[in-house]
């Protein structure tokens, strides 16, 4: 799941965002208003971490901004201006929870996966697609109820189809969603294709039938059709 960590003190933003990292997410970070605008504006995130005071800005012009968008992004509201006004404009603005300063990073883990649940899976705490089981908390995935062994990435990568079942992806979304940032240093996205057909071989393997489908000259596309 990909996160953006919207936060301009670099030590908070820090510790944050390599606590996320170990819990699996990816997560990109932006210190500035003007930064966390593009970013908002180009990619698309699972949920985004805002902070109120910004340099060059205000966060919740950035809520705004996300829900013009009319996305499933998640939106949770970090401040240290913990003042009941604050709280109810954010809210008023389409902001799923807020989280004031200092707060510890279990909790505020706890609240993501809980948005995310709520955004994605209909609160659900496993994702069922036919024979296909997914609990994204425990990152545990089966098929016919048979454990399936997968890559990090070959989990996100079925993560990502399943909230995404019967749309094309491009390999463009497929890339920047599972790398973020990173996805800057690729040559090319032959890597994809890789990661999508030892994916689809484990399913296969363990009984499942074949979902991914190559949509020529566009991507992929995950479900039924």
């Amino acid at each position: 799941m990909k996160l953006l960590l919207v936060e301009d003190e670099k030590e908070l933003a820090d510790s944050i965002s390599d606590y996320l990292k170990q819990g699996g997410f990816v997560c990109e970070t932006a210190n500035t208003y003007n930064t966390a605008s593009e970013k908002i504006s180009l990619y698309q995130y699972d949920c985004v971490l805002v902070d109120l005071t910004l340099p060059g800005g205000n966060g919740l012009e950035l809520v705004r901004k996300i829900k013009e968008k009319k996305t499933t992004t998640g939106i949770i509201i970090i401040s240290a201006r913990n003042s009941v006004d604050d709280k109810i404009a954010g809210l008023d603005l389409g902001a799923d929870d807020y989280l004031a300063k200092p707060f510890s990073l279990a909790e505020l883990n706890s609240r993501i996966r809980s948005v995310l649940r709520r955004r994605n899976f209909e609160g659900n705490h496993e994702i069922i697609f036919n024979e296909i089981k997914v609990n994204p908390d425990s990152q545990v995935a089966s098929v016919n109820n048979a454990g399936l062994t997968l890559t990090k990435k070959e989990f996100d990568l079925l993560l990502f189809f399943l909230t995404n079942k019967n749309r094309v992806l491009t390999k463009e979304s497929i890339a920047e969603h599972l790398w973020g940032d990173n996805m800057d240093m690729a040559d090319s996205y032959d890597f994809i294709y890789t990661h999508i057909k030892n994916l689809r071989k484990k399913l296969i393997d363990k009984g499942s039938a074949d979902y991914v489908k190559t949509v020529y000259g566009m991507g992929y596309k995950f479900g039924n059709t």
